[in-house]
């Protein structure tokens, strides 16, 4: 039986001592000539680095709002990061290669208990995930989240270091549009909290409540990022379903 970097044993309900802690090291090595592309595109600045801690489980909780956020983030998280991404994704050469960079596939519309091991399995170890709560891209104001963020940072304990991104959609630009060369990107960290670590069983009540909690968390921090940078939102996808990409 063995117990990991967090405190949490892998054979805690749900068992991780099975599941898949994806490797990373591909992404280590992409990841500087990544930050220097978007240097070399975009006016790219970073706020609150400080917040995530050089070792221990991190949840890294994102609003989302255009599709240059991963690898965005991917890039400029100050540790490498396992990203939850659609399962939709995971096909070909490019599934390939998102695996190698140590991504996790993530069915959105079903409980995806082989996700969610695997994310415990992350956190269990001592790494960072990076999930985006509303599950898609659009307005990026964290009006609707899902409850997957708070389940986990309930069963493992991990704090959330919650992300507001601006910037990498411009107003009116559609699900796949990018911003113009020299644009600004803006990615501010906050203040890391933590959920009360609930033990098994996590029932339905504790969870909602969990994430209208983390929801608020949320939204205090894109507040208190609009005020750091002076930025605001590009507001919703033009023709898209909200939550939904």
């Amino acid at each position: 039986m063995s117990t990991s970097l967090s405190g949490v044993d892998h054979w805690d309900i749900p068992r991780t001592e099975a599941a898949v802690h994806p490797s990373h090291r591909l992404l280590r090595i992409l990841r500087p000539a990544g930050r220097a592309w978007f240097r070399w595109r975009y006016d790219v600045r970073c706020h609150g680095v400080e917040f995530v801690q050089r070792r221990g489980p991190h949840i890294i909780a994102s609003n989302h709002v255009g599709l240059l956020d991963g690898p965005l983030m991917t890039a400029f998280a100050p540790r490498s990061v396992h990203t939850l991404t659609k399962k939709e994704m995971f096909e070909g050469r490019l599934g390939v290669a998102l695996r190698a960079l140590g991504q996790i596939p993530l069915s959105r519309y079903e409980v995806d208990p082989s996700a969610i091991k695997d994310c415990l399995k992350v956190l269990r170890d001592g790494g960072v995930l990076a999930i985006y709560p509303e599950g898609g891209r659009g307005a990026g104001d964290l009006q609707q989240v899902k409850s997957g963020a708070a389940y986990l940072a309930m069963a493992s304990g991990a704090p959330v270091v919650p992300l507001a991104v601006f910037g990498t959609r411009d107003p009116g630009g559609g699900v796949e549009s990018i911003p113009a060369r020299g644009t600004r990107l803006d990615m501010v960290f906050g203040s890391p909290f933590q959920m009360q670590r609930q033990p098994w069983p996590r029932r339905q009540d504790d969870v909602r409540r969990a994430t209208e909690e983390l929801r608020n968390r949320l939204v205090e921090h894109l507040a208190e990022a609009k005020g750091i940078t002076g930025r605001q939102l590009p507001g919703a996808i033009p023709g898209a379903v909200p939550y939904d990409d």
